[in-house]
């Protein structure tokens, strides 16, 4: 099992810290409501499709707290116990079965960057043989060329940009830009579709959001 770090608890802000041991209280960046809220406006339907979400890297149970509350079935990991209820408790590579059959996580960047991860987060989830995955990331993170053989072999189905600068910590907006990236197994052969996602959808209404 990976020893905890910082940096493996670095999420979407796409951040690496110098000194992992003095700063890995605080490299943790829980994921806002209305990122996951608006991911669902788009990708709910499909995700009901499939009932049952597993949520590898949990952390406090911000996103697993949106999909239980808009009907799916969410089952906890993590590396660290930071208070998400139900969490299990191990290495998301020490799993040999996907525990759902969608992943839906906004997953720690070095694990799933070029310079750091060479994607290994994602390599990992599809050789799961997950039906779908998710993973909310730094905007610009396909553009690295040392993901273009991995995303070559597996191609993103579908892209939804955040039209607004995503605030994790409450100390304002960072400058860079996030996205939802999506590897569907019923996408098939078709191009990756790019769309925008508003902080708010006039559906979220219906769900009680």
């Amino acid at each position: 099992m990976a020893a905890p770090s910082a940096k493996g608890l670095f999420r979407a802000t796409g951040k690496v810290s110098s000194d992992t041991t003095a700063r890995e209280e605080h490299d943790f960046y829980p994921t806002p409501s209305e990122v996951t809220r608006a991911f669902l406006s788009a990708e709910g339907a499909r995700l009901k499709e499939l009932g049952r979400v597993w949520e590898p890297a949990c952390g406090d149970g911000a996103m697993s707290k949106e999909l239980t509350g808009f009907g799916l079935e969410c089952v906890c990991t993590d590396l660290i116990d930071r208070g998400c209820p139900d969490t299990e408790i191990g290495s998301f590579y020490d799993y040999s079965e996907a525990l759902a059959p969608a992943i839906v996580t906004n997953p720690p960047y070095c694990e799933i960057n070029a310079r750091d991860g060479k994607g290994r987060w994602l390599q990992h989830s599809l050789g799961l043989g997950v039906e779908y995955a998710a993973f909310f990331l730094n905007a610009d993170w396909p553009y690295a060329a040392g993901l273009s053989g991995l995303l070559s072999r597996h191609p993103i189905s579908r892209i939804y940009g955040c039209r607004w600068k995503v605030d994790f910590t409450g100390k304002g907006a960072p400058p860079q830009r996030n996205a939802w990236f999506v590897w569907d197994r019923t996408w098939g052969s078709k191009d990756t579709a790019f769309r925008l996602l508003d902080r708010t959808d006039v559906r979220q209404s219906a769900w009680g959001f």
